[in-house]
């Protein structure tokens, strides 16, 4: 198996993120497979402390389940005056899951009155790479750094995007939200560019030596 026929599912069924992680795997030659594609995946309850646990366990009940190479994901933001929420409950943080409208007016709620100098978050992605008899090949985790902006900013993207100012310097995305940032400029800083450069960097390999 070689980077130029593989096919890996991602188990993930959030059309936003397939869409963003299929244009990221697409250069390289890798055949993305949705559930949909392979009738539908178990049901995972995502109970686990921290998002690299979370995407472990999605992975590996997507490859046991289809016996296939399985990539999974967990990935949400960490508010620093919040102690780190909304973390691994940032897909429900208001209580709906998905709703993304209702969790970034939670987020403003939960800062208002807070210095602009209190207000740092990172964004977090875990990876999880499965072989196809359930066992993990690789775990990653990209991060970066940024402030919970006062009002939304930009329309590109989703979920908390259009409140996450991206702040470390020395790039031009810098001082930008990541909703004012096309795909391809927003893939070279966020999280998940981060940890699937990682991803990519390694994968030619593993795949190869599980040939």
């Amino acid at each position: 198996m070689t980077t130029s026929t593989a096919r890996i599912l991602l188990a993930s069924g959030n059309p936003k993120k397939v869409r963003e992680l299929d244009a990221l795997l697409a250069p390289l030659g890798i055949c993305l497979a949705r559930p949909e594609d392979v009738g539908g995946l178990p049901e995972v309850i995502e109970d686990q402390p921290d998002f690299k646990g979370n995407a472990a366990k999605k992975a590996i009940s997507a490859a046991q389940a289809t016996q296939s190479w399985a990539l999974a994901d967990d990935s949400g933001l960490e508010v620093d005056f919040l102690g780190g929420a909304p973390g691994v409950h940032s897909a429900r943080y208001a209580g709906t899951h998905g709703d993304d409208e209702a969790n970034n007016r939670k987020l403003l709620e939960s800062l208002e009155g807070v210095p602009d100098s209190q207000r740092g978050a990172r964004f977090v992605c875990a990876l999880a790479l499965a072989r196809p008899d359930g066992s993990l090949a690789l775990e990653i985790q990209g991060t970066c750094r940024g402030t919970i902006l006062k009002e939304p900013r930009g329309n590109q993207d989703f979920g908390y995007d259009p409140l996450f100012e991206f702040a470390e310097p020395g790039h031009e995305a810098t001082g930008k939200s990541f909703a004012e940032l096309v795909p391809a400029q927003k893939s070279h800083v966020s999280h998940r560019g981060r940890a699937l450069a990682q991803l990519t960097g390694r994968l030619k390999d593993i795949l190869a030596s599980d040939a």
